[in-house]
C-alpha cells in the first residue's frame, strides 16, 4: 500500500491516462492495499463488469500484480514502481528515436499505448500505410530491439508480485536449514532466493517469437538516463571535451549494461574508447598543454581519464569525487560512488532552499565528519550557538538530519545523556522522495487545471476540429491565437519543471536502490 502522496500520484496518472472509472479502481487499491476482486467491487461501488474491465486494461498495462493469499485466494495490487515510470514514457520514445530512428521510435511508442503485444500484430499495426516495404523493416528492426533488451517477453511470472514471490523463496531456502539459523545462514538463504527470482525474471517462456507478447524494458532506457546525468556531471565539473570522452568510456560497454544496480561498468580499453569519439573532435582543446609537440590520440585520452579518476588526488576524498577508475591501461565507470555524490547535491540543493547556506554548511559537516553533538558543530563549523540550535531543530524537522541519544546511565536521565546529531541518509532520501512525490502531484494537477479552464479548454475544442487545424491563423480570432500561446507558455513551464523533479526522483529513487542496500 503506498502512501497518501505517492498514491495521489498514481490516481492521478492513472486518470488522465485511462479515464475516471479506471483511476476509481486504482485508488481503491492504492489506498486499502491488495484486495480480492469481490472486495474491490464492493469499495469502488461500481458495477463489476466496469472493474472487471478496469483491471483487463490495468492488467494490460502491466499495472497490476496478482498474488496468492491464504484468506481470500487471488488478490490484486497496484504495481507503484510501473506506475510512476509512466512519467518517462515520452523520454524512451525519444531516446528509441535517437538510438535506432524512426522505425525504432514507432515501434517503442505502439507498445507502450498498448502495455504488451505479439509481434504479427505489432507489424501489421505499423505496416497499414505500406504494405509492401513496411513489414520488412520493422521486423528487421523489432529483432534489434529485442536482441539489444530494450524489449523483453511478458510471461506469467511477471505478472505475478515479485515481493511474494521472494518471501515464499526465502521461506524455502530457510526450512533446508537444520537447527536455529546463524545470521551467515539467513543471509545466505535471502541472496539464494534472491537468485532464483532473477533466474525466473531472465529465463523466457518457451514459447515461438510470434506467440509471445513482448513489452518494454524500461531498466535499459533508464540506463540511458543514468549514463546522461553522469556525463552533463563531467561536463559541469571540467569541461565539454572532457564529457565527450566520459560518452565514449559509458559508450564502449553500454551493451554489456545491463541494469542500474551495478557497481561499475565492464573494464575497456582506451583503444575501444578512442573508437567511440567523433573523428572531429579536437582533443586538445579541453586540456592545458606546454608542450611543443602535440601528444598522441592515445596519450591525450589517458590525460582525459587520470582527470575523471582524480589520479592526482590518491586520496579518500580523491576517490569519494572520480568518475572512473584506471587498473593499467582498462578504466571503469564507478556508477556507485558517482550515484551517491548525485544523491548528496540533491540533498544539499534542498537543504539550500530550505535553510540556507548555513544548513548546507552543518548537513556538510555531518555528512563528512559522523555524529556530532551540538557544542562540536558549533565550534567546528564556526557558528555562533544561538543561530546552530534553532537550525539543528529546523533540519530535524524536516528529516534533514537526526539525533541519536547515548545515555551515561541506566535510568537514561536527559541530564546524563548525550544527544548527537548525524545524517541518517535512508531516512532522509525517504522524506525527500515523499515531498518529490508531492510536488510532481501538484505540477501535474496543475497542468490540468490549466488546461480545463473554460477559456483555454473551449480554444482546444476549437482546434481539433479539421477545418481549424489546418488554417489556424484565418479561422481562429486573434484573442484566440493569443489565449492558445498563453497557455502554451503556461504548459512549457510546468513541463520543464516537471522534468527537473522528475530527474531529481530518478536520483533518489532509481539510483539510490544500491546506496540503500549497502547501508
Amino acid at each position: 500500500m503506498a502512501d497518501a502522496d505517492t498514491a495521489r500520484l498514481c490516481e492521478l496518472i492513472i486518470r488522465s491516462h485511462f479515464g475516471s472509472l479506471t483511476a476509481i479502481v486504482a485508488s481503491v487499491l492504492l489506498t486499502r492495499g491488495r484486495l480480492p476482486l469481490s472486495h474491490l467491487i464492493r469499495f469502488s461501488g461500481l458495477k463489476p463488469r466496469t472493474v472487471r474491465a478496469a483491471i483487463l486494461v490495468l492488467v494490460q498495462h502491466n499495472l497490476l500484480w496478482h498474488a496468492q493469499s491464504d484468506d481470500d485466494g487471488e488478490v490484486l495490487e497496484v504495481n507503484i514502481t510501473e506506475c510512476l515510470l509512466r512519467l518517462r514514457f515520452g523520454r524512451y520514445v525519444h531516446q528509441a528515436e535517437q538510438l535506432f530512428g524512426k522505425a525504432g521510435a514507432d515501434i517503442i511508442q505502439l507498445i507502450l499505448d498498448h502495455g504488451k503485444m505479439r509481434p504479427p500484430d505489432l507489424i501489421s499495426r505499423l505496416s497499414v500505410y505500406d504494405p509492401v516495404e513496411a513489414p520488412a523493416m520493422y521486423s528487421q528492426m523489432l529483432r534489434k530491439l529485442i536482441g539489444s533488451s530494450y524489449l523483453k517477453p511478458s510471461t506469467l511470472l511477471s505478472h505475478f508480485s515479485p515481493r511474494d514471490k521472494r518471501i515464499k523463496y526465502e521461506a524455502e531456502e530457510k526450512a533446508k536449514i537444520s537447527g536455529f539459523p546463524t545470521a551467515k545462514e539467513l543471509r545466505q538463504a535471502k541472496e539464494t532466493a534472491q537468485a532464483r527470482l532473477k533466474r525466473e525474471e531472465e529465463a523466457p517462456e518457451q514459447t515461438s517469437m510470434d506467440e509471445t507478447y513482448f513489452r518494454i524494458n524500461c531498466e535499459k532506457f533508464n540506463i540511458h538516463i543514468r549514463n546522461n546525468l553522469i556525463e552533463h556531471a563531467a561536463v559541469e565539473r571540467f569541461n565539454e571535451t572532457t564529457g565527450l570522452v566520459l560518452r565514449a568510456v559509458l559508450k564502449s560497454t553500454e551493451a554489456k549494461q545491463k541494469q542500474l544496480a551495478d557497481t561499475r561498468s565492464d573494464p575497456t580499453s582506451i583503444a575501444n574508447v578512442a573508437m567511440q569519439l567523433p573523428e572531429e573532435v579536437d582533443l586538445s582543446t579541453g586540456l592545458i598543454l606546454q608542450l611543443s609537440k602535440k601528444p598522441s590520440a592515445a596519450a591525450l585520452i589517458k590525460d582525459y581519464l587520470g582527470l575523471l579518476a582524480s589520479a592526482d588526488n590518491p586520496t579518500p576524498a580523491g576517490r569519494a569525487a572520480s568518475f572512473v577508475s584506471m587498473n593499467g591501461s582498462k578504466v571503469q565507470v564507478e556508477f556507485d560512488i558517482i550515484a551517491r555524490r548525485l544523491q548528496r547535491r540533491v540533498l544539499e540543493a534542498i537543504t539550500r532552499e530550505r535553510h540556507g547556506d548555513d544548513g548546507v554548511r552543518i548537513v556538510r559537516l555531518l555528512l563528512d565528519t559522523g555524529k556530532m553533538d551540538e557544542k562540536q558543530i558549533s565550534k567546528i563549523g564556526m557558528m555562533a550557538n544561538k543561530d546552530v540550535r534553532p537550525l539543528l531543530s529546523a533540519l530535524s524537522a524536516d528529516s534533514l538530519i537526526s539525533l541519536q541519544e547515548v545515555p551515561k546511565s541506566a535510568d537514561r536521565n536527559p541530564t546524563r545523556t548525550f544527544y548527537l546529531w548525524y545524517v541518517d541518509l535512508q531516512k532522509a532520501r525517504s522524506v525527500l522522495l515523499d515531498n518529490l512525490y508531492k510536488t510532481l502531484y501538484n505540477i501535474l494537477f496543475r497542468k490540468q487545471a490549466e488546461e480545463e479552464e473554460s477559456n483555454v479548454k473551449a480554444v482546444l475544442e476549437k482546434r481539433q476540429r479539421s477545418d481549424v487545424s489546418q488554417d489556424e491563423e484565418r479561422l481562429l480570432t486573434r484573442i484566440e491565437r493569443e489565449t492558445l500561446v498563453d497557455w502554451e507558455k503556461r504548459r512549457d513551464k510546468l513541463t520543464v519543471l516537471e522534468m527537473r523533479i522528475e530527474e531529481a526522483v530518478f536520483i533518489i529513487h532509481d539510483l539510490g536502490a544500491l546506496s540503500n542496500s549497502d547501508e
